[in-house]
């Protein structure tokens, strides 16, 4: 497989056994060759997504004194802004020469404590900014929903089984600036090979060339969406708990030519996370004497701080 394959998840959605259990069978494989699939029919309405671009775009073209009220250290990155240059992938020397934003999980207040989770940040000169972000926010988390209920059937295991470990977890919306570079940029990218930390991502803005996708003969292949689809990948923690069966591959947005790299570029990444308790220990229907079990017992909630500390964002 050199090229990544495109689904609609409409088939999935059907009443039609057939091309629900195709687009289970498809998807499955597509994540395990490959780990990255696009998918159109997702329930995103073209006016929610131009909405989201143009606050987005607001946002990040207010001044940095503006736009650094809104960064807070003590929340490890998961939550407001994030300035240029903070985050570099795991084993790079480098900063990535993007800045970002993270919408986090919208808990009932009578759940806060429960939680526990970093909260939300609101930006006073952007109402329409809070708004948009928590719409799309829950409806990538229930387009997500979808998509690990059909890997859950090719894994044979209930269906509904991710419903309980996605629902009010640690999920991340990322806007993603990636601003115009006038200098030489040496060594830096705009995003370093790295793998997904999450279940799954869903990633809006795929449709311009720069984000590609390591093939297993080493190749980088680009990953490129047309503008209905979404790109949806595979993260460390779903590999994990899989075996490696569902593959988390490494990818990276390179540098366009000269004159691109002059222009901003814009994506969003929806990185599904489960509540911090869920245990990512390997599916037993994912071992076998060809397949031994392959990673240690842990819950999610340990393995992302162990990566959020390898990536620079919280101090052991």
């Amino acid at each position: 497989m050199n090229k990544i394959p495109s689904l609609d998840l409409r088939d999935f959605l059907s009443e039609d056994a057939n091309r629900k259990e195709e687009f289970v069978q498809s998807i499955g494989k597509a994540f395990q060759e490959i780990g990255f699939c696009a998918v159109k029919g997702h329930l995103l309405s073209d006016n929610l997504v131009e909405r989201l671009y143009k606050q987005i775009k607001l946002f990040f073209d207010l001044p940095y004194e503006v736009k650094a009220k809104y960064e807070f250290p003590q929340y490890s990155g998961q939550r407001g802004y994030v300035s240029f240059g903070k985050e570099s992938a795991k084993g790079s020397k480098h900063g990535d020469l993007k800045e970002y934003w993270h919408f986090g999980q919208y808990i009932e207040e009578a759940e806060k404590e429960k939680y526990n989770y970093f909260p939300n940040v609101y930006v006073e000169e952007l109402s329409e900014f809070n708004e948009v972000g928590r719409e799309v926010y829950s409806t990538l988390e229930k387009t997500a929903k979808h998509i690990l209920r059909a890997l859950a059937l090719y894994l044979n295991i209930e269906e509904d089984y991710f419903d309980k470990y996605i629902k009010n977890g640690n999920s991340i919306l990322r806007p993603i600036h990636y601003p115009p570079i006038l200098e030489d940029p040496k060594e830096a990218v705009r995003a370093s090979a790295h793998g997904d930390i999450n279940l799954i991502t869903l990633l809006m803005g795929a449709h311009g060339k720069g984000l590609q996708v390591q093939h297993s003969n080493g190749d980088w292949i680009d990953a490129v969406a047309s503008e209905d689809e979404l790109m949806i990948n595979i993260g460390d923690m779903l590999s994990r708990h899989t075996n490696n069966l569902l593959k988390s591959t490494v990818h990276r947005v390179v540098n366009p030519d000269r004159e691109l790299l002059k222009k901003s570029r814009y994506s969003i990444p929806f990185f599904m996370h489960p509540v911090s308790e869920m245990k990512l220990n390997v599916l037993e229907s994912c071992i076998s004497d060809e397949s031994p079990k392959s990673f240690d017992d842990i819950t999610a909630g340990d393995f992302l701080n162990e990566r959020l500390v390898e990536l620079g964002l919280l101090k052991k």
